[in-house]
């Protein structure tokens, strides 16, 4: 019964663009903002695989979100201005107005489409893979692991705003033109990001159950509960943690760069430790260790922000607060947990 409901949502969201592009009562604005839903819902998706099944609570996970977000803005922006050698442009609009004379080293290769998505993986995931191979060598987790992540996404968001970061400083990238030789303001790029996001959330939660219903998947609840006595008894517990962490990681590169060309602006708020909390939130609120809770999680949790923050913004703050409380208090295994109580 759940793989028939899962599969009438999928194909109810699938068939969203195309009543779009047949003029059937689908505005452009539901397209975006379900669109955005889908990135959230992989984002999710990432934080659980890591948190619900290994323990490994990251208060940073927007940090990758953002990280890859950027690889993607960076190509976007290599498709504004000018052309220069081999049709591509010399400089992206930002340096051309700071007077920048070349191009900076690290902007070489995003010209390239699948260049760019190799970096929005690679780029989150090593940096996933330095925290945490120093971080668990170390034996730091709980709480300690939570504040080491955040501390570093505060850490980039300052970074990121700093202009002789060569990439775009406080405004960050905006006003991208095309992907893939596709205008992005039209109705048919709108339906190609819908349709790749809901294909990259299909994707993802097919890994994710995977990993959950394999041997690898027992350790990993294992390290969870009791990793001492995994380590006892002769399990590397560093492998298992640094290899989920490094998954999720790269997951959430995935997410950022599919929203970025959908949303249309790229920016250090972005790395805001927040948002991170925030993606904690919808986990919690879905059912920690279900996967598709966190999905649900995400969807619920954003189209509630989505609804109150048009009819009193002044307030979702109090309710995300007060979300979170109750969740923590009354559903620990949050709404998944909830309707599989009542069936």
């Amino acid at each position: 019964m759940r793989r028939l409901i899962i599969l009438a949502i999928t194909l109810l969201l699938a068939l969203l663009p195309a009543l779009n592009l047949a003029g059937l009562g689908v505005s452009d604005f539901v397209i975006t903002v379900v669109g955005k839903w889908l990135c959230y819902a992989i984002l999710a998706l990432s934080i659980d695989l890591a948190w619900g099944y290994a323990g490994i609570l990251s208060l940073g996970h927007g940090a990758f979100f953002a990280l890859g977000g950027y690889a993607m803005g960076m190509h976007l922006m290599r498709l504004i201005g000018p052309r220069g050698v081999y049709g591509h442009p010399v400089l992206p609009d930002f340096m051309v107005f700071l007077g920048y004379q070349e191009l900076p080293w690290f902007w070489w290769g995003f010209q390239s489409f699948p260049f760019a998505m190799l970096m929005a993986l690679l780029i989150p995931g090593a940096l996933a893979f330095l925290v945490g191979y120093l971080a668990f060598r170390s034996r730091i987790t709980g709480v300690y692991l939570s504040i080491l992540t955040q501390a570093l996404t505060y850490a980039l968001m300052l970074a990121f705003f700093r202009n002789d970061m060569g990439l775009g400083g406080n405004n960050g990238f905006t006003d991208f033109k095309e992907l893939l030789g596709i205008a992005l303001n039209t109705p048919l790029a709108r339906a190609l990001l819908f349709w790749s996001s809901l294909a990259a959330l299909g994707g993802c939660l097919w890994l994710g159950t995977s990993i959950a219903r394999s041997k690898l998947g027992r350790v990993l609840v294992g390290v969870r509960d009791a990793e001492a006595r995994l380590r006892f008894l002769g399990y590397d517990t560093l492998q298992h943690k640094l290899f989920v962490f490094v998954l999720s990681a790269m997951m959430a590169g995935i997410a950022g760069a599919l929203y970025v060309p959908q949303v249309g602006i790229i920016n250090p708020s972005e790395f805001s430790p927040g948002n991170s909390l925030e993606a904690v939130v919808w986990v919690a609120f879905g059912g920690r260790g279900t996967l598709l809770g966190a999905v649900l999680g995400a969807f619920t949790v954003n189209g509630l922000k989505t609804w109150l923050t048009s009819v009193a913004p002044d307030l979702w703050l109090f309710v995300l607060g007060a979300v979170f409380v109750a969740v923590t208090l009354l559903l620990p295994r949050g709404l998944i947990g909830l309707l599989e109580k009542r069936r």
